[in-house]
């Protein structure tokens, strides 16, 4: 098992994308630039993370996480848009905002912990 499987903010942010992606597979009423962002920004929070945890300096796991923390709020302003849209059901639309807002956390978190050391 690698490092950053075991951490619980790689497991959650795993769980978003599952969720996300399943979603945008199965709605066809989105613009497809918005479905193709959307994708990527979940994928973005998810490969960064990985990445980072990789890297040997916490200069460099800093910038990963945040980038990977950048992209869970490009995801929140997708979804944000798409709830304006009327384009997602209310209990998923908080589904999927309080999922970023915890993986929000948690990378903060993460960042933090390498500042200090």
């Amino acid at each position: 098992m690698f490092d950053f499987e075991k951490l619980d903010v790689y497991q959650l942010v795993k769980e978003q994308n599952v969720k996300v992606l399943l979603y945008l597979k199965s709605n066809k009423d989105l613009d497809p630039y918005i479905l193709d962002q959307w994708k990527r920004s979940s994928m973005s929070m998810l490969l960064n993370l990985a990445e980072g945890t990789g890297r040997m300096t916490d200069a460099d796991k800093r910038n990963f996480l945040t980038i990977a923390r950048g992209s869970v709020f490009e995801c929140v302003a997708i979804l944000d848009l798409v709830h304006s849209l009327k384009l997602i059901e209310k209990e998923k639309f908080e589904d999927f905002y309080l999922g970023y807002e915890s993986i929000s956390k948690m990378l903060l978190g993460m960042y933090r912990s390498y500042s200090k050391s």
